[in-house]
């Protein structure tokens, strides 16, 4: 069951935010040192706290028998567009539809927020995760690179 997170829900936000970005560190040899700044590291509940209470993100869990086991935010944009951040599902989740139902989600959310379009930035060298928002209707529109991560993130679009 999908429901909107409150202050409440943070510290266990960010326990599976980390716990499920940690997969991708793993992966990818992404480390505390060579990458403060990515999500599995960088997500504190100070964080998450400003980004629900002082940016006014809709943030959303996903609950099996009461935990978390899945998550997103978005984060509203002058321009009509939302920005979707940390989709997640823990380890033990995956592969069973809840990232797809998080996402048909934000989609829904999105709109009834006056979205056009949904933006994104990924790991451009996941190349798995690239192709399953490739399958939900997202475009590659580009990429950057920056001095504080040992990756270049990849930017995808979706339009509503």
């Amino acid at each position: 069951m999908i429901k909107e997170v409150n202050e409440k829900d943070i510290v266990e936000c960010v326990k599976i935010i980390r716990e499920s970005f940690f997969t991708v560190a793993n992966e990818f040899g992404f480390t505390a040192e060579n990458a403060p700044r990515f999500t599995a590291f960088a997500t504190t509940e100070d964080r998450l706290k400003w980004h629900l209470l002082g940016e006014h993100r809709p943030m959303y869990a996903y609950y099996d028998k009461g935990a978390i086991v899945g998550y997103y935010s978005l984060l509203l944009q002058d321009n009509n567009e939302c920005e979707l951040n940390n989709l997640c599902v823990i380890p033990a989740y995956r592969h069973k539809g809840i990232g797809e139902e998080l996402l048909m989600d934000a989609f829904k959310v999105a709109k009834e927020s006056g979205c056009v379009k949904v933006n994104i930035g990924i790991v451009e060298e996941n190349q798995v995760l690239r192709k399953w928002y490739e399958k939900f209707g997202f475009i590659h529109v580009g990429t950057q690179k920056f001095d504080f991560f040992p990756f270049t993130c990849g930017y995808m679009e979706k339009n509503l």
